[in-house]
């Protein structure tokens, strides 16, 4: 086992991915995510050959009071002597856009838009895939479906990992949209939906000119961003896009150490 270091983690919900930073050089592991942090984690530690951390920092799904914090704190108190939980959004927007003002723009497995303005902050989106989620993987993946013969859909929809496999059909969209009238309509409307939520973000911390990042899969596709950036200057004129400086778990890493 390698002596300690600090661990970012970012738990996405297809990967959960994790950075060991120690003496300057940089360790990464990554595992499907199961909804079980804490085994993922141990997971990802055994991955990294790592009995104990001394810090850990991880951005987690669905934990934006205090209260939330605090159980996903004690949970992962075995796993290293300081342990820091905080909002994957939040940890996705330290990585993308550091202590400044802007706006996160998240499309992977699911959807939501992040901005902060001083000690002002708004999300918008990150429902789930059952009250939400629209622009994402997974919004993409079952609207394809939707066009599809109904027996082929019911296969996907009846799978126990329905939602992240739905999802990875969004790499057949993108592939599909230079040929495919149905597939560039299905990515068209995703990238509205993800406009208007950083639109509507921005202006609820009050940045009409806001600098926008994103993270997650969908939009690290160029023909994808592309598409995003034109809806953006409709929703947000004077909208800066930006690429993100970190990773999320390369900025879980950074704020402990």
């Amino acid at each position: 086992m390698t002596a300690a270091g600090i661990v970012g983690v970012d738990a996405g919900g297809t990967w959960v991915r994790a950075c060991l930073a120690r003496d300057g050089h940089k360790r990464r592991a990554r595992v499907r995510s199961t909804g079980d942090l804490s085994a993922a984690v141990r997971a990802l530690f055994a991955r990294l050959r790592l009995a104990r951390a001394d810090a850990l920092v991880v951005g987690a799904r669905g934990v934006w009071d205090p209260a939330q914090r605090r159980r996903a704190t004690r949970a992962l108190a075995p796993f290293a002597r300081r342990v820091r939980v905080l909002s994957d959004m939040e940890l996705a927007w330290w990585g993308a856009l550091g202590p400044e003002d802007g706006v996160l723009v998240v499309s992977g497995t699911g959807s939501a838009a992040f901005a902060r303005a001083g000690r002002r902050s708004a999300r918008v989106g990150g429902l789930g895939p059952l009250l939400g989620d629209e622009g994402s993987a997974f919004w993409i993946g079952r609207q394809w479906l939707r066009a599809r013969p109904e027996p082929f859909a019911l296969r996907w929809a009846r799978r126990p990992d329905a939602v992240p496999a739905i999802a990875s059909l969004a790499r057949s969209v993108l592939s599909r949209a230079a040929r495919d009238r149905r597939a560039r309509a299905i990515l068209a409307e995703a990238a509205g939906h993800l406009a208007r939520q950083a639109a509507r973000a921005a202006r609820a911390v009050r940045l009409p000119r806001a600098r926008v990042s994103w993270a997650g899969g969908m939009l690290a596709d160029a023909r994808f961003r592309a598409l995003f950036a034109a809806r953006l200057r409709d929703e947000l004129p004077g909208a800066r896009l930006e690429p993100p400086r970190l990773s999320p778990e390369d900025a879980a890493a950074l704020l402990l150490g």
